[in-house]
């Protein structure tokens, strides 16, 4: 079985090295008790918690997976106990808002638990992770009394929150959706409809379960433009946020999947139950964008999350491993072959997984604390950061689970036959990490969203805000010993530019070519955006060894790790930017009908 161990030397490497969270948060209200050393205490419990309650229940939990009956959904063993732990030790509230109970601590720190979290048990984290972009959809968009009547319980994590958008015939098309919602005289609406693919939409874990539903109003016009956002209870709630009578939601059966199996992805058909409208009608999607939008960067950690886990197996296993003898000579003499760590294209692929997973904790640890200046900052800054996450998030999506799940299949292969086999562990982080790349909006959704609304539709102002935030970060660098990484970083910063303005052209006459580019796109937008974050890492890294601070192996580590990923990784771009220049014809010109098998 897979034991997992924080790897808190790095996240602190990210925290107070990399992004120099103590100086931020100084500067932000209301964060000001964020110190480094009061977030690195947070973050130790928090592995305590990964490490010696979720980790043992990962395997058993997919082995058991969940039980559907006519009364509700049964978790796997361990799974309630594990949350009663976390409500009590008052982890849900770690980042929600004082008023409401939270402890207002910064958004980062709760990426970085769940960091953790997800990646001890993921079909764990699956229950109580909506919850907290159901919280912040309800602040920003409730009305004081939904905020008094839900959030408290929300926050304190005695509630968990669902999102239900999908239907059978509606997934990323979301103007398909049929779910109605009916006035009533007393102010409420009769929501009627099935939505499908809800996570954690039905449990034995919490008291009460609150779903954020999409629905249409019988006077809505067809489309996007036609949904409202509803608050839809699963026990109605009373003035004094006490439950009164069952809802008429109830799950009518629970997936069969390939992974997270402990994890109940649920049939939920809402039969007239109650709901009450969220902000203006037919405004929903937009503001289920506030829930989306946190979703996305949360399932972004789940790639880190697969990416970290089986390279923490990996490692283990390539070091007891025998097999061959090096290909210049014995490095383990006494024993019957060398480990198997010695072989170049074992070191490939744990470089690979090493690369991935700390260049994307870099990425999605500096979006997390863009999130908190968004909130605190003040309105010039707030709106630079806004800029960033806007460009930055579907590639963090896209791109850390497409590369989380190369990162899966790596560990696999290290321990081979053994790799194929259940009681290794390997195969399962496999399996759950293939979700990662088609909830909360596919890879091919992600990159049309990068490439035609927040690049093209923004003018391109968007992406110059980064790359000018990156072409500063270069000349505020300008040292020899960094040179081989800021030369390309460099180069590759002003071809995406270019990139972008041909495919813009391009598309101006076939909007087609827009498609055809999305996903090449994202791909080359993200190899150049970790080549950001790794220059970044490097720069610190030489900085310290320079400066002959302690922990010199693992400053040693960052800059070796660096130069793999800018001369083995970082030239995958070069192959998506050829793919994305040969244009949409290779794809579109062939009939339809020649597909015909």
């Amino acid at each position: 079985m897979l034991e997992y161990k924080a790897p808190l030397r790095d996240i602190r490497f990210i925290i107070d090295e990399v992004l120099d969270s103590g100086a931020v948060y100084e500067t932000l209200p209301g964060y000001e008790e964020a110190t480094p050393d009061l977030m690195a205490a947070i973050i130790e419990e928090g592995a305590k918690f990964a490490e010696g309650v979720l980790s043992p229940l990962n395997q058993s939990g997919d082995e058991e997976g969940c039980s559907w009956s006519e009364d509700g959904v049964k978790t796997p063993a361990g799974f309630a106990d594990a949350y009663r732990q976390f409500v009590e030790n008052g982890w849900p509230s770690l980042s929600a808002d004082p008023e409401f109970g939270g402890q207002g601590m910064p958004n980062m720190l709760g990426i970085v638990i769940n960091e953790m979290v997800g990646t001890a048990n993921w079909s764990w984290l699956m229950y109580p992770g909506l919850s907290h972009g159901c919280i912040k959809t309800l602040e920003a968009h409730g009305s004081d009394e939904q905020k008094a009547r839900y959030l408290p319980k929300l926050v304190a994590g005695e509630w968990t929150g669902t999102m239900c958008l999908t239907e059978a015939q509606c997934g990323s098309d979301l103007g398909l959706l049929r779910t109605r919602a009916e006035p009533q005289a007393d102010g409420s609406y009769a929501i009627t409809g099935t939505k499908i693919f809800i996570s954690a939409g039905e449990h034995d874990m919490a008291g009460n379960i609150v779903h954020i539903v999409l629905a249409r109003l019988p006077d809505a016009p067809e489309g996007t433009k036609g949904i409202s956002l509803f608050v839809v209870p699963k026990f109605t709630v009373n003035e004094d946020s006490s439950l009164s009578e069952r809802n008429a939601v109830h799950c009518a059966s629970i997936e069969k999947k390939m992974g997270i199996k402990a994890s109940a992805t649920c049939v939920m058909n809402f039969d007239g139950a109650t709901g009450y409208l969220i902000g203006e009608p037919n405004r929903g999607l937009n503001l289920m964008f506030t829930f989306m939008n946190t979703a996305r960067i949360g399932t972004a950690i789940q790639g880190l999350a697969h990416a970290e886990l089986s390279y923490q197996g990996a490692l283990r296993y390539a070091r007891e491993r025998l097999a061959m003898r090096s290909l210049t000579g014995p490095k383990n003499p006494e024993g019957a072959a060398d480990p198997i760590i010695v072989h170049p294209d074992v070191r490939r692929m744990l470089l690979t997984q090493k690369a991935i997973a700390e260049g994307s904790r870099a990425m999605l640890y500096y979006l997390a604390q863009l999130g908190d200046v968004v909130d605190r900052g003040d309105e010039t800054r707030a709106k630079q950061a806004d800029d960033l996450m806007a460009l930055l998030t579907p590639i963090a999506k896209a791109f850390v689970t497409e590369a989380g799940f190369e990162a899966a299949n790596h560990g696999v292969q290290i321990y081979g036959g053994h790799g194929f086999i259940r009681e290794w562990g390997m195969e399962q982080i496999v399996r759950d990490a293939r979700i990662a790349m088609l909830y909360e909006g596919t890879t091919g959704i992600q990159a049309l969203d990068l490439l035609g609304r927040k690049v093209l539709g923004s003018g391109g102002k968007l992406l110059t805000a980064f790359t000018d935030h990156v072409g500063e970060f270069i000349a505020a660098h300008d040292d020899e010993a960094v040179v081989e990484f800021l030369e390309p970083l460099g180069r590759y910063k002003d071809e995406w530019l270019r990139l972008s303005l041909a495919v813009g052209e391009k598309a101006m006459s076939n909007a087609d070519e827009a498609g055809a580019a999305a996903v090449d796109y994202l791909m080359y937008a993200g190899y150049v955006t970790l080549g950001y974050f790794w220059a970044r890492m490097a720069v610190v890294a030489q900085a310290k060894l320079a400066a002959g601070e302690d922990d010199k192996d693992f400053y040693e580590a960052k800059l070796h790790t660096a130069r793999f990923y800018f001369q083995r990784l970082l030239p995958r771009a070069d192959a998506h930017r050829a793919a994305l220049e040969s244009g949409a014809d290779n794809l579109m010109a062939m009939p339809e009908a020649l597909f015909a098998l």
